[in-house]
């Protein structure tokens, strides 16, 4: 997809090739008809590039990748190469906690940047984001791919649409089941993943809050490494929400089956499916980006600090109106 201002496709470099959605950013690179030129990971079993761009540079060491990409930037100011090798966007794929580094890496080098979730950890970091952004000219735009799902745009419609007034019953639940490696990973630390509500939880929060407003109230009832529940109140909606990691809260009817995860959502009673569509999302980001849209720090806010307020938030037990998965949990209020 070319840029309207300089008729080319657009170059990108990768930060955090070997992870887990970074094929999903490559996939969205190619299929808008964009390139990219390098790549950044510690860990070197990237092999997946090939697949996409066997041509791209690829770096073990930031500080080796952060001077490639000034090398090109000042190569196409002095025009004394094409200014085609310069880096337009940077995707970012890393762990969490480095998401805020690795935008200004990419801001720095004159480059526009496009992170996963969450787009840092806690709100006063988007406010020194958007400083950096005035200071370089250059946007941050964040994955937000449930805002483009089509059952979410529709489901957005209809409660836009509907009485003025009304405020909504919604149970969330997400269960997806992960193994011991994840909390010897950097995702079992909650320093730097921002634990199970940011890592697992913060598309359904933004979504959440992109459909029914403002938080009015945030109250967790239950929090531990692998699982955790609360009561969200939104302008026009009351959530009993949970999120788990532990296989033997998926229930039975769904392990027979062989599945390890469980998503549903109802609302007022009724489920609302999703479960499929995903497939292209994050190439339909890329679109969205492109044409001059895209989601940035504004649009990232309201979910950051959902999850900020649940992860610095006592729990109080099994009080009030909570999510009824946590009745088998063997939790006293």
């Amino acid at each position: 997809m070319k840029n309207n201002q300089t008729g080319r496709p657009q170059n990108f470099a990768l930060i955090g090739a070997s992870g887990y959605v970074a094929p999903r950013h490559m996939k969205a690179i190619k299929e808008t008809g964009n390139r990219l030129i390098c790549a950044l990971d510690p860990y070197d079993g990237v092999g997946i590039i090939d697949s996409y761009f066997p041509n791209a540079d690829f770096f073990i060491e930031p500080e080796r990748f952060d001077r490639h990409l000034d090398k090109l930037r000042r190569m196409a100011l002095s025009r004394k190469r094409q200014e085609d090798n310069k880096v337009d966007y940077v995707s970012i794929c890393s762990p969490n906690y480095m998401h805020d580094s690795h935008i200004r890496l990419a801001l720095r080098n004159d480059a526009n940047a496009i992170c996963e979730k969450p787009i840092v950890l806690n709100p006063w970091n988007l406010d020194a984001l958007k400083e950096i952004e005035k200071e370089t000219g250059k946007k941050v735009f964040t994955v937000l791919q449930l805002r483009l799902h089509p059952v979410i745009i529709a489901l957005r419609e209809k409660i836009r649409k509907g009485p003025k007034n009304k405020i909504y019953d919604l149970d969330l639940t997400y269960i997806t089941s992960r193994g011991n490696w994840y909390y010897r990973s950097w995702k079992g630390d909650i320093s730097k993943s921002g634990g199970i509500a940011t890592n697992i939880g913060i598309h359904f929060f933004d979504m959440l809050a992109w459909i029914f407003g403002d938080v009015k109230s945030n109250k967790v009832h239950v929090m531990t490494d692998s699982k955790a529940g609360g009561f969200l109140e939104l302008e026009k909606a009351k959530i009993r929400w949970f999120l788990s990691l532990d296989y033997n809260d998926v229930p039975e009817k769904v392990k027979k089956t062989g599945k390890r995860t469980y998503r549903l959502l109802t609302l007022n009673g009724e489920e609302v499916e999703f479960s499929e569509g995903f497939t292209d999302l994050h190439t339909d980001t890329y679109r969205d980006i492109f044409s001059g849209k895209g989601f940035g720090l504004t649009e990232a806010r309201p979910s950051i600090h959902i999850a900020y307020q649940i992860r610095n938030e006592t729990p109080v037990g099994l009080k009030g109106d909570y999510h009824p998965f946590l009745k088998g949990l063997g939790i006293r209020d």
